[in-house]
C-alpha cells in the first residue's frame, strides 16, 4: 500500500475506495504529457523559420527537429527505470525540471549546438515523463474500469498535444517568434509540478533502488539512439557514407549485446542490480504483440502526417497556419476517440476496440488515393477523420493492454518499451516514406505510402484479433 503526504491523502481515497476518477492527479499529469507530446511537433512548421535565425545547415536542422525525439525514445527504458527503482512521482518531478530549464535554454539559442543541446535535454525530461505519468495514474486509478476511463483523458489530452503542434506553432511563429513555440512550457511545467506536489501521491521507496543496470543503460541508449544517427545523417551524407554505415552497425551490435546481458542479468535475479528491461515481460500474454501493434501504428500514421504536411505545403501551396488549420480534423478526433475508447476498453477490455479502431484506420488511409495536385479538400475529409480516430483510439486501448499485462513493480518499464516501440515507429515510418516519394513525384509517392500505412494498421488489427482470441479461451484452458 502506498504511503502519502499530508497534502496528498485526502486525494487517494476517491479512486480507490469509490471508483470514481481521481481528476487533480488526472489533470496534473496530463499536463506533463501534453508538454511532451506537443514538442515532439510544434517545430515541425517553424524549421524554416528557425534555421535562417540559428544560421542551421542540413544537418543540423534534421537533429533540431529529430534529436528530441531521438533522445527520448533511447532514454525511456532509463526513465521507466528510475521510476520504478527510485519513486516514480520523484522522477516525474524532476523529468518537468529538466524540461522545464531545457525549454528556456531552446527559447534562448542562437546558434545550431545550443538550441540542439536544449532540444536533447528536452528529450532527456520527456524521457523522465512519460512512464512515470503512466505509472502514477496508473497507481492513482487501481480499478481496471475506472483506470481505463482516466487513460483515456491522458490519452486524449497528449492526442491533441501532438497533432496540434503544427497549428501552434504556425500560430506562434506567425503571431509572435519561433522563441514563443519554448517559452510557452515554462509556465505549464510549473502549473504541472504545482498539481503534482499538490494532488499527486508520493508513493512508498522501493527496497530495489540500489542498482541501476548501467551496462545496460548505455547499450539501450546506443542501440536506440544509433538508428535515429543514420536516418538523420543519411540524408546529408548518404547512405553509403562511412559514418552512416559505422553508426548503424554500431546501433545493431549495441542491441544484440544488450538483449544478451538483460538475459545475463535477468537469470541472475540480483535484486540489487535488477534489469534495465525484464524480457520475461516479453512473455506476458499479449505484451508482445501489443508493443509490435505500437511499432505499426504510428510507423503508419506518423509517416502519412509527415507526407500531408509535404502534400499541403509543397503540393498546395499552403502555409504553415493553413496547413494546421488543414489537419485539424484528423488532430481534433483525439477529444472524441480517447474518451469513447476508454469506456469501450472498460466495458470489453482492450482488444476488441483496439482491432475496430485498426481496421477503420486502415480503411482510412486509402482514402489518400483520391490525392491529386487539385482534389478538394472535402474528398480528403473521411480520411483525415478516420485515421485522427483510429489512432488515439488505439493508443488507449493499447496503453490499457499493456498496464495489465505488466507486473505493478515494472509498470514504468512496461509503459517505456511501449513509448520506445512508438518512437521506433516513427523514425520508420518518416524514414520509409519519404524514401518512397524520393525520386518520383509526390502524389505517386502519398498514394504508395497511403498503401503501405493501410497494411501496416491491418497487420495491427490483425495481431490484435489474435490477442482478443487467446484472451477470450484463457480462462476455458
Amino acid at each position: 500500500m502506498r504511503t502519502t503526504t499530508g497534502t496528498t491523502a485526502a486525494n487517494e481515497t476517491p479512486a480507490s475506495a469509490t471508483g470514481r476518477l481521481s481528476w487533480p492527479p488526472i489533470i496534473a499529469l496530463s499536463l506533463g504529457y501534453f508538454l511532451v507530446m506537443l514538442d515532439v511537433t510544434v517545430v515541425t512548421v517553424a524549421v524554416p523559420v528557425i534555421r535562417d535565425a540559428v544560421g542551421a545547415g542540413a544537418s543540423a536542422t534534421a537533429w533540431i527537429v529529430d534529436g528530441y525525439s531521438a533522445v527520448f525514445g533511447g532514454l525511456l527504458l532509463l526513465g521507466g527505470g528510475f521510476g520504478d527503482r527510485l519513486g516514480h512521482r520523484k522522477v516525474f518531478l524532476t523529468g518537468l525540471g529538466v524540461f522545464t530549464l531545457a525549454s528556456a535554454a531552446c527559447a534562448l539559442a542562437t546558434t545550431p549546438a545550443a538550441l540542439i543541446a536544449g532540444r536533447l535535454a528536452q528529450g532527456a525530461g520527456a524521457a523522465l515523463l512519460v512512464p512515470t505519468s503512466l505509472a502514477l495514474l496508473t497507481a492513482a486509478h487501481p480499478t481496471a474500469a475506472v483506470r481505463a476511463k482516466a487513460l483515456g483523458v491522458w490519452a486524449g489530452v497528449s492526442g491533441v498535444a501532438f497533432a496540434a503542434g503544427p497549428l501552434v506553432g504556425g500560430l506562434l511563429v506567425a503571431g509572435l517568434s519561433w522563441r514563443a513555440a519554448f517559452w510557452i512550457n515554462v509556465p505549464v511545467a510549473l502549473l504541472a509540478a504545482r498539481l503534482t506536489l499538490a494532488h499527486v501521491p508520493s508513493p512508498a521507496g522501493r527496497a530495489g533502488a540500489r542498482g541501476l543496470d548501467p551496462l545496460g543503460q548505455a547499450l539501450g541508449i546506443v542501440g536506440v539512439l544509433a538508428p535515429a544517427a543514420v536516418l538523420n545523417e543519411a540524408g546529408a551524407q548518404g547512405w553509403t557514407s562511412p559514418v552512416v554505415l559505422g553508426t548503424g552497425a554500431l546501433g545493431a551490435a549495441a542491441l544484440v549485446l544488450f538483449v544478451l546481458v538483460e538475459r545475463r542479468t535477468e537469470a541472475r535475479g540480483l535484486a540489487e542490480k535488477p534489469p534495465l528491461l525484464p524480457l520475461s515481460l516479453f512473455r506476458s500474454p499479449g505484451f508482445s504483440p501489443t508493443i509490435a501493434v505500437g511499432v505499426l501504428l504510428n510507423l503508419g500514421y506518423y509517416g502519412m502526417l509527415y507526407l500531408s504536411t509535404l502534400y499541403l505545403q509543397n503540393e498546395r501551396g499552403h502555409g504553415a497556419p493553413a496547413t494546421g488549420l488543414a489537419l485539424l480534423p484528423t488532430v481534433c478526433m483525439a477529444l472524441v476517440a480517447a474518451p469513447l475508447s476508454g469506456r469501450l476498453t472498460a466495458r470489453h477490455g482492450p482488444y476488441a476496440p483496439m482491432t475496430g479502431a485498426l481496421l477503420l484506420g486502415a480503411a482510412g488511409f486509402t482514402g489518400w488515393l483520391l490525392a491529386g495536385p487539385d482534389t478538394p479538400y472535402w474528398v480528403l475529409l473521411p480520411a483525415l477523420v478516420a485515421t485522427g480516430l483510429a489512432t488515439p483510439s488505439t493508443v488507449l486501448a493499447a496503453t490499457a493492454a499493456v498496464a495489465e499485462a505488466a507486473p505493478a513493480e515494472n509498470a514504468g518499464v512496461a509503459s517505456a518499451v511501449f513509448n520506445v516501440a512508438r518512437q521506433i515507429g516513427n523514425s520508420l515510418g518518416v524514414a520509409l516514406f519519404a524514401s518512397l516519394v524520393a525520386g518520383r513525384d509526390l502524389v505517386s509517392g502519398l498514394h504508395i505510402s497511403a498503401l503501405v500505412a493501410s497494411a501496416a494498421f491491418f497487420t495491427a488489427a490483425l495481431l490484435a484479433l489474435s490477442c482478443r482470441r487467446r484472451a477470450k479461451a484463457r480462462p476455458a484452458s
